[in-house]
């Protein structure tokens, strides 16, 4: 079956386990300090879309879209481990930046970290290149600014 995705809400018991797979991975890698993350409550805002990747009807993983009228905002692109290989974090991708173009948003931006290899890896595949700090953020080691005009 093909995978899918639509926006849900993050507080179903799907979107607080992608989440909360997401805050374990970062947490794996970073400290409290570094992650810079939106909880389950955070992202059931009217200014945030939550993208769901399923395949029979299994969630596979997940990813925000912060629409902040000049910009949009990616936050917490995850997939589960079953799930990483598969295309679902780029279909993923693919359909948040749609989803910003529909909102007539310019560009997309995002903060990441330098440990996450294979999160910058998929970013610079798609376009996403590095660039200085935007909206609240201020710089920290840690941190990595990347961004693509729609």
């Amino acid at each position: 079956m093909p995978l899918t995705i639509a926006a849900e809400s993050p507080l179903t018991p799907d979107g607080r386990m992608l989440i909360d797979g997401s805050e374990q991975a970062l947490r794996s890698v970073y400290t409290a300090d570094e992650c810079f993350t939106f909880t389950a409550e955070e992202l059931d805002s009217p200014e945030i879309t939550f993208l769901v990747a399923r395949q029979d009807g299994t969630a596979l993983g997940c990813v925000a879209l912060v629409n902040c009228s000049e910009y949009g905002e990616v936050k917490r692109l995850f997939v589960t481990p079953q799930a990483r290989g598969t295309g679902a974090a780029r279909a993923l991708m693919a359909a948040l930046e749609t989803h910003a173009a529909d909102m007539h948003l310019p560009e997309v931006l995002l903060e990441t970290g330098d440990k996450l290899k294979a999160a910058v890896g998929l970013y610079t595949s798609l376009g996403y290149a590095v660039r200085g700090r935007f909206g609240d953020y201020q710089d920290h080691p840690a941190s990595l600014f990347m961004g693509k005009r729609l």
